[in-house]
């Protein structure tokens, strides 16, 4: 199902009485957000709201989404940290993914819905995308071919394996947010939360 659909997304809500709900639904990827914006606004903008909407007036008891290391944008202190400053998205699915960390924190805020927001880093494992960083090395290495290096090779990645992220997801769906003073200095209702 489209998760854009705002009726079809109630009406999956309204049907299924979720306790959790588990976002791992998003446009990816930078270079196609070239091609197709609205693809990302549709997905990661619309039907994130869609998501939050379902669980907002079916009371849901905890949402955890996927979010994006590309919220850090041009932002050049290594390693990075949830404290560091996300102002400034240098593509557009940084920006969606930057919006709905937004959206889910003022959902958190408003409506006591608690929600974590988790930023992948590059997750590799069986049926990765053909595109990413691992998938382009180990064609080079199998075909002996040269690997392109850029930024003189000044430069590091962190790579998640695809079955550390879902038991990290699942340990992390039944441990509910709780509101943080510190990020949100109105909050009085214990059950609000946001995400990091």
């Amino acid at each position: 199902m489209d998760i854009s659909d705002k009726e079809m997304m109630a009406e999956l809500f309204k049907k299924q009485q979720f306790n959790r709900v588990m976002n791992l639904a998003a446009q990816a990827g930078v270079r196609y957000s070239l091609e197709n914006p609205l693809a990302y606004v549709d997905s990661n903008l619309v039907g994130f709201a869609n998501i939050l909407e379902g669980c907002r007036h079916n009371k849901v008891e905890h949402i955890v989404y996927a979010s994006s290391p590309g919220v850090y944008g041009s932002n050049t202190d290594i390693p990075f940290s949830v404290h560091d400053n996300i102002d400034h998205p240098v593509s557009l699915y940084a920006a969606t993914k930057k919006s709905g960390e937004l959206i889910a924190h003022t959902y958190s805020h408003l409506y006591s819905l608690p929600t974590t927001g988790l930023r992948f880093f590059t997750v590799y494992g069986p049926w990765w995308r053909p595109d990413m960083l691992p998938s382009l090395f180990a064609g080079a290495i199998i075909r002996e071919e040269a690997i392109n290096v850029f930024n003189e090779g000044e430069m590091k990645r962190d790579f998640i394996y695809i079955d550390d992220i879902v038991e990290g997801v699942v340990r992390v769906i039944d441990k509910v947010a709780t509101s943080n003073e510190k990020y949100d200095k109105s909050a009085s209702d214990p059950a609000t939360s946001y995400a990091l």
